[in-house]
């Protein structure tokens, strides 16, 4: 027996896709097939399994377990709830070797997919072509494991608030009835201060808005309640409670990389001289940042896996993406995980002295563009990048080619690179004067003119 992954499903960095279409039951059970072969080839045998609260989630859940045993893995259930929770359990139970967790994270109700970790180390790009090659050729271990449940969720609660170092903060958290509920209502019984939650059922339709804190709309009930009742600050998460936004007191939303240039100044007070990474969509004004508190900036490529790897690499602390993923080695397993960056907000604010209003108040005035993604065809997306680098070549441009093309000019930098999970181009530019940043975009209008392209709709992620 074998098996043929749909591969619009297979991404760089996990496996997602649309629930019967490019995702299904019998996919889930190859995953555990495989991914066990893998584990008990390396020497391992046990893995956590945890899931989120789309409609779909426990039936994919039970199918991937059922493969994993087949193959002969021991599965420990965590059960439902949120990516870092899994995250976590695959760091601190003994015995355990890997961990799955099923989510479709931020993307729509009908989307799901599986994120995984071996060995405390993430699992993508080679890994997950591996898995592919094994189901193909049938290639799979046989056994017949067990199964056996463990509750870990109050156990991951008192991790999260052990470093709680904060004081009394009136918050709205906006949980949009993604699968950090149940964890984010455990955890402001713990806190001091007044909290307020929105959506914090856990409700795999999601109801109420999508659940992605980086675009502005998904923000628009949480500023309304911190207006409503003068909160100190507002805090949203994803579909999976790894991925983290904010807004301040008086609605300022608190894009991913001011929430790191907060969070810095007590990691490097503690470890000075450490490298923070952050991705290539960051402001300059996060790398300069780093540099005055007497850090070491580095800029890395996107991707929550890739940014893992390079943490373990440089040794780094600390580190970030504009996507709102953190990632805290200080003090805590270097995994991304929101709900603990929500508390080391807290304990950054009181231990700084400052509001959030106040620290994002001081922040340098940036004038940039968000996120912007168009559509490509995907047998265009990286040949595009190599043609825009070629001409910014020959041009004696000033480009950083780390992940796609960041070029730097005397109004600012723009940025355009190929998602690697995506059929989709992103740009970004970000200028100290508005007829600086229509520079900027004109230039990145004329690249890919050059190379037959134009600007299209935002795509979604």
């Amino acid at each position: 027996m074998s098996h043929q992954f749909n591969p619009i499903a297979l991404r760089d960095y996990d496996i997602r896709g649309v629930i019967g279409t490019t995702l299904t039951e019998e996919d889930a059970w190859a995953i555990g097939r495989s991914f066990a072969t893998v584990l008990r080839r390396a020497g391992g045998k046990t893995v956590a399994v945890g899931y989120d609260g789309r409609l779909s989630s426990p039936m994919l859940e039970a199918a991937v377990v059922r493969g994993l045993t087949e193959s002969g893995a021991d599965v420990v259930r965590i059960g439902l709830g949120p990516t870092p929770m899994l995250y976590y359990a695959e760091a601190v139970l003994d015995g355990v070797d890997g961990g799955i967790q099923i989510t479709g994270s931020h993307n729509p109700a009908d989307h799901n997919g599986f994120k995984m970790v071996q060995a405390h180390a993430p699992f993508y790009g080679a890994d997950i072509k591996r898995l592919a090659a094994l189901a193909a050729a049938g290639d799979w271990d046989v056994g017949a494991g067990s199964v056996r449940d463990h509750d870990i969720l109050a156990q991951y609660v008192d991790r999260l608030v052990e470093d709680f170092r904060g004081g009394a903060f009136r918050i709205a958290w906006d949980v949009g009835n993604g699968a950090g509920g149940d964890v984010i209502s455990a955890l402001v019984k713990r806190l001091p201060g007044e909290h307020h939650l929105l959506f914090a059922d856990i409700d795999g339709t999601f109801p109420n808005h999508h659940p992605d804190p980086t675009v502005e709309e998904n923000l628009a009930d949480l500023r309304r309640l911190v207006a409503e009742k003068k909160l100190d600050f507002g805090l949203a998460f994803d579909g999976d409670a790894d991925r983290i936004g904010a807004i301040d007191g008086v609605g300022r939303i608190v894009w991913g990389d001011q929430l790191l240039s907060i969070l810095v100044e007590p990691v490097l007070a503690d470890l000075p001289g450490s490298a923070v990474i952050a991705d290539v969509k960051t402001s300059q004004a996060l790398f300069d940042r780093v540099a005055a508190l007497g850090g070491t900036p580095f800029m890395w490529k996107t991707g929550h896996s890739l940014i893992k790897s390079k943490m373990k690499e440089t040794g780094s602390p600390l580190a970030g993406e504009m996507s709102g993923h953190i990632f805290f080695k200080h003090e805590y397993y270097g995994f991304d995980d929101a709900i603990y960056a929500a508390v080391r907000l807290m304990s950054a604010s009181a231990k700084l002295g400052k509001s959030v209003t106040e620290l994002r108040g001081e922040m340098p005035v940036m004038i940039n563009t968000p996120e912007m993604r168009f559509q490509v065809d995907e047998s265009r997306k990286f040949a595009v990048i190599d043609e825009v680098l070629k001409r910014l070549s020959v041009a004696g441009a000033d480009v950083n080619n780390t992940d796609g093309a960041r070029v730097n000019t005397p109004d600012g930098w723009w940025l355009l690179r190929a998602s690697n999970t995506q059929d989709v181009l992103v740009a970004r530019a970000e200028a100290s004067s508005e007829e600086g940043l229509e520079r900027l975009m004109a230039q990145i209008d004329a690249q890919l003119a050059a190379s037959g392209l134009e600007r299209g709709e935002q795509a979604g992620h």
